[in-house]
């Protein structure tokens, strides 16, 4: 079952979802494989850590990687680096690690979305675990999420 929060979050916001199962997998791709979704639609979520100590969660497809000079520049920082586990373990205390669903609003986090995310109509994103996964309307997840929307992410 997907996090309480994030379930209670939608359906009090009457979304429609669809909770996915899958093998246990720890990444992105791995998740998209096993159920047989293109890379480009499983949202993941990185968390990067600005030099003043404030995080955030960049949302970005699968295959891609955070860009972190574009990073750097929508947050106004002088530096951004990719947060340690430890810097952000406890904002989740729901979810096992590195499956953070991308409602940085539920976590008190800013949430910023790669903008190649609204290509697809849907998305697929780690509903808190290594074993599931929902799918939802992005048009829906923008809604709820109220993301700044740019470009965040590489394929390199």
């Amino acid at each position: 079952m997907p996090t309480q929060k994030l379930k209670e979050f939608l359906d009090r916001n009457n979304v429609r979802y669809e909770v996915l199962t899958h093998p246990k997998a720890y990444t992105s791709q791995g998740v998209a494989a096993s159920l047989h979704v293109r890379g480009r639609e499983f949202a993941k979520c990185v968390i990067v850590k600005t030099d003043a100590g404030k995080l955030a969660m960049m949302v970005i497809p699968g295959p891609r990687h955070v860009d972190l000079d574009a990073a750097r520049e929508v947050l106004g920082a002088r530096q951004v680096e990719l947060a340690h586990e430890g810097d952000f373990a406890g904002k989740f205390p729901e979810c096992e690690l590195g499956a953070e669903p991308p409602f940085g609003n539920l976590y008190d986090m800013p949430t910023y979305v790669d903008e190649s995310l609204r290509k697809d109509p849907e998305i697929v994103f780690n509903a808190g675990s290594h074993v599931e996964t929902i799918r939802m309307k992005y048009a829906d997840y923008e809604k709820l999420v109220c993301p700044v929307v740019t470009r965040v992410s590489s394929a390199n």
